[in-house]
C-alpha cells in the first residue's frame, strides 16, 4: 500500500474542497493515485471538482502587452509579493512583455532578446535577482494575434498599468467597428477572468478529459442502482452541463446572465455592424500550479489520525 503522505493530503483537500479525513480516505482507497482519488471522492458525491485545481502560490506579476492586433501576456515570478512592488521589477515586467509582442512570446528567442541595459533579457533578470537578492523566474509567455479585428485584455488586481494578480487576452475576428469590438472584447475578458474555462467549446476538450467525466457519471449512477439504459440519459445530460460549466461560449455570460457568451457575442454583431468570431482567449492567473508548503500541516494530519 502506497504511503499517503501529508503534502498528499493537502494537495488533494487544495483540489477538491473536500475534507481532510475523505481526503485521506480516498487516497488511501486508490493507492495513493491522485487523479482517481479525484474521482473517488466525486463518486461519493463528497466533491464536485473537475476544474483544475492549484491555488495561486507563487509571487510576481502578470504583465499585458498590447500593439493593434497582437496581445501579449508574461508571467515573471518571484518569492515574496514585495517584490511585485518593487520598481526595478515591475519596469522589468514591462518591457520584457513589450518585446515579447516582436517575438511571438516564445520564450527561448524571448531570453535571448536585448534589454533596454544592454543585456539579453534573461541576462537582466539574473542581474535583478542580484540586486534585489530574491530568486526570480520569467515562467511563461502567450500571444494573440487577429488580422481583422481587436485583440483586448482586462488585468485583474493591478499592481501597476498593464500588470497584476492576473490577465486574460481575447481575440475577436470581424470586419466591424472597432470600438465597439474593443468594448465586447473587455467584457469577455473580464468573463473569462470570472469563470475561467478550459475551451472555447466542447471541441477544444482534451478528449481524455471528456472521456474521464463520462466515466466519473457512469461509475456514480450505477453505484446508485441505476440502469444503464438510464445512466446513458444521465450522462448525455450530465455532458451538457459540463460543457455549460467549462466551455466559454457555452458559459452563461457574467454581464447577463440570461443569456450564453455565444448569444451575448451574436446579439452584439449589431452595434459592431458586421458578424464577430471569438477566435481565442488566454488566461494568466499569478503562480497557479505552483504551490507553496505550510510547515503545520503535517502536524494537522498526524492530530487528525491519531498520530504524535
Amino acid at each position: 500500500m502506497a504511503n499517503i503522505t501529508a503534502s498528499m493530503v493537502k494537495d488533494l483537500r487544495d483540489k477538491t474542497g473536500a475534507g481532510m479525513m475523505d481526503c485521506k480516505n480516498a487516497l488511501s482507497e486508490t493507492n495513493g493515485d491522485m487523479e482517481a482519488a479525484i474521482d473517488w471522492l466525486r463518486k461519493k458525491g463528497i466533491s464536485k471538482a473537475a476544474k483544475k485545481a492549484g491555488r495561486a502560490a507563487a509571487e510576481g506579476l502578470v504583465g499585458v502587452a498590447m500593439d493593434a492586433g497582437t496581445g501579449v501576456l508574461l508571467e515573471v515570478n518571484a518569492e515574496t509579493d514585495f517584490v511585485a512592488r518593487n520598481d526595478q521589477f515591475q519596469a522589468y515586467v514591462r518591457d520584457v512583455a513589450k518585446l515579447a509582442l516582436t517575438s511571438s512570446a516564445d520564450m527561448e528567442s524571448l531570453k535571448q532578446m536585448p534589454y533596454p541595459s544592454g543585456r539579453s533579457v534573461a541576462e537582466e533578470l539574473t542581474h535583478l535577482i542580484a540586486t534585489i537578492g530574491e530568486n526570480m523566474s520569467l515562467r511563461r509567455a502567450a500571444s494573440l494575434e487577429v488580422g481583422n479585428g481587436v485583440v483586448s485584455s482586462y488585468v485583474h488586481g493591478a499592481v501597476i498599468d498593464g500588470a497584476g494578480k492576473m490577465g486574460v487576452l481575447v481575440a475577436l475576428e470581424s470586419t466591424g467597428k472597432t470600438d465597439e469590438l474593443a468594448a465586447l472584447g473587455r467584457q469577455l475578458a473580464m468573463h473569462v477572468a470570472a469563470t475561467n474555462p478550459q475551451a472555447l467549446d466542447p471541441s477544444g476538450l482534451d478528449p481524455e478529459t471528456v472521456k474521464r467525466e463520462k466515466d466519473v457519471l457512469a461509475d456514480k449512477y450505477r453505484q446508485q442502482g441505476k440502469p444503464e439504459n438510464v445512466i446513458e440519459k444521465i450522462i448525455e445530460s450530465g455532458l451538457k452541463t459540463y460543457y455549460k460549466e467549462v466551455c466559454l461560449l457555452e458559459q452563461a455570460f457574467i454581464h447577463d446572465t440570461g443569456k450564453s457568451v455565444a448569444q451575448a457575442v451574436k446579439e452584439a454583431e449589431g452595434k459592431v455592424g458586421a458578424p464577430v468570431k471569438v477566435a481565442g482567449f488566454v488566461r494568466y492567473a499569478l503562480g497557479e500550479g505552483i504551490e507553496k508548503q505550510e510547515t503545520d500541516f503535517a502536524a494537522e494530519v498526524a492530530a487528525v489520525s491519531g498520530k504524535k
